[in-house]
């Protein structure tokens, strides 16, 4: 069975190709639901205008697809609420110097 931890490792490996930080630490993942096999992210981007969100979004769909036991990925993507640099983690706001 697919572990929710397991999902969140993988996001740290998935960098937003514009900003070279990790979605995870990013904060553009809202919410991960796991299912059997099945895992449901929802997520977003730094802009609606992102120019590498369906390459990002592939990539999370490709890492997360690789998992061991996962069969199926399903990623919503919202802008509610509209993504800022608050839900970023600490580390990752230290790093970028905000």
């Amino acid at each position: 069975m697919v572990e929710k931890e397991q999902v969140i490792e993988v996001l740290k490996k998935v960098y937003d190709p514009e900003i070279q930080y990790d979605i995870w630490s990013l904060g553009l993942v809202y919410n991960i639901d796991v299912e059997g096999d099945k895992v449901k992210i929802l997520m977003t981007f730094t802009t609606p205008m992102c120019p590498y969100g369906p390459q990002l979004m592939d990539d999370v769909r490709r890492q997360v697809s690789a998992i061991d036991g996962v069969g199926e990925v399903a990623i919503e993507l919202t802008f509610t609420p509209v993504w800022n640099p608050e839900r970023m983690t600490e580390e990752a706001k230290i790093a970028l110097g905000i």
